[in-house]
């Protein structure tokens, strides 16, 4: 069981200022309460404070079952008890001579959403910037067997104990209020399994990847400037860890099936540290929680045209694919047909958490009969003046669902990129160019915005691509 050593850390410190905690009552975090999910078919961690020196006892009403043990002298106890399969309304009854009872906690399936405004974007938009389907979708949101909770958007130099939030029903009202990309995985995720599914929200818009990881993994990023802990003033929500101290360490050690995350807008100009950062906070978290590697599954940034100078965001994309298969259990969920040129924030939320649920799916919960994946390139072979490409996760083949190819560019030893000629030959892509006498590399929709209109015949895109290594400029 993994040992809350932030959550205890944090609690010694107040306890030392404030000797009134020695008459402590039973007190849990936040992220234990009434409506709360935990994970079926686990020894789900349970921790808090209580008197000092006393038993604390944990009764579980789906088996009657007893579980105990002493607070320490600062009044910190954790424990673990063990879940049925899926199912509930059940209670939680914890004591230490005087008793609290948690109702209405069902036990299903427990993800976490996070990254910046993408993932935060609730279901009833953002002010002039709106999320397709949602009034239909929150209307018809009543469901007893999800749960909600949001962690409110806090900062922290040192890792905290415990945060602000609650669960909360699957109501319109609080659909409403909810991630967007989280709700519509919850849903498609609930009504395919049959259980109940708890999803958490720690989100916080236009925030860089370096604030939701912790300090001793950012220690091994040598540009990654760590802050000063004795300085005084307003903190930024960009400041390395504070983030994941403030947002994410108090509920480490909560029981969950996986994550789910969608970012990288913010960190656009730097692809090559951003796929090394990707894959240091997945290890991260997973050393964090101490159960092994739990399924991980981002979105990758869908095009837009962003203001200003600054590098090509394709490169950006091709790290967080590159990214995606350097990690075990992870996936990525391509969103090059729905990106607006005008808006970095797309409308069609639904598709970004379908997209996500169909990995989570197949790769967690080894479901079959359905693709999880857009194609994704494989080889490049040249004959004369002809490229073809072959692909993985082509399902029946390949697509443009009658859309002419436009997005392909071929490249010569000059390094010169010119539009292709391209059309898909069963699970290949075949390209030339009458200006290109002897192709070296090809490009598919390597632009800050493209519609992109390759997928396979199951209806995923693929990610933008380049079959290159040159210099990123």
């Amino acid at each position: 069981m993994e040992k809350k050593h932030i959550y205890f850390i944090a609690i010694a410190i107040v306890l030392c200022l404030s000797p009134v905690w020695v008459m402590a009552d039973i007190k849990l975090p936040s992220i234990f309460g009434d409506n709360m999910v935990l994970q079926q078919q686990a020894n789900a961690a349970i921790w808090g404070e209580a008197t000092p020196n006393k038993t604390v006892t944990v009764v579980t009403s789906w088996n009657k079952k007893s579980y105990s043990t002493k607070a320490n002298k600062n009044g910190q106890w954790e424990l673990a008890i063990q879940t049925p399969v899926a199912g509930g309304p059940y209670s939680l009854t914890i004591s230490d001579g005087k008793k609290i009872t948690l109702n209405d906690i069902l036990i299903g399936e427990v993800w976490i959403c996070s990254g910046q405004s993408n993932m935060q974007m609730p279901m009833k938009g953002y002010w002039n910037e709106p999320v397709d389907g949602s009034n239909k979708a929150i209307a018809t949101s009543t469901n007893k067997a999800i749960r909600l909770f949001t962690v409110d958007m806090v900062k922290s130099l040192e890792p905290q104990a415990d945060f602000r939030g609650e669960w909360t029903p699957c109501t319109p009202e609080n659909v409403a209020e909810f991630s967007a990309v989280g709700y519509f995985f919850a849903e498609m995720i609930q009504q395919t399994l049959d259980v109940p599914i708890g999803i958490i929200c720690s989100s916080w818009g236009g925030t860089r990847i370096e604030p939701w990881i912790s300090e001793n993994e950012l220690k091994r990023f040598d540009w990654v400037s760590l802050p000063d802990k004795k300085e005084k003033g307003e903190l930024s929500p960009q400041t390395p860890t504070v983030l994941f101290n403030a947002m994410i360490a108090p509920m480490v050690g909560y029981t969950i099936q996986g994550a789910l995350w969608y970012q990288g807008e913010s960190n656009k100009d730097e692809p090559k540290q951003y796929e090394e950062l990707m894959n240091g906070l997945i290890q991260d978290w997973r050393k964090a929680w101490g159960i092994g590697d739990f399924s991980f599954f981002f979105v990758q940034i869908a095009p837009f045209i962003y203001p200003g100078q600054g590098l090509n965001s394709a490169f950006l994309r091709e790290a967080q694919l590159k990214a995606s298969t350097a990690t075990p259990n992870t996936g990525l969920a391509s969103t090059m047909d729905i990106g607006e040129s005008n808006s970095v924030h797309p409308a069609n939320k639904k598709l970004v958490g379908e997209r996500l649920a169909f990995l989570a799916l197949s790769k967690t919960y080894d479901q079959k009969g359905f693709g999880y994946s857009g194609p994704v390139f494989n080889e490049m072979i040249v004959d004369g003046q002809v490229a073809k490409l072959t692909f993985d996760h082509t399902g029946n083949g390949l697509t443009s669902f009658g859309k002419k190819l436009v997005n392909f560019k071929i490249a010569g030893e000059n390094k010169h990129f010119v539009p292709a000629e391209a059309f898909i030959k069963g699970s290949e892509v075949i390209l030339f160019s009458p200006k290109v006498e002897k192709p070296v590399a090809v490009r598919y929709a390597f632009e800050d915005f493209v519609v992109g209109e390759l997928y396979n015949t199951q209806g995923l895109p693929a990610s933008s691509f380049r079959t290159d290594d040159w210099e990123i400029k």
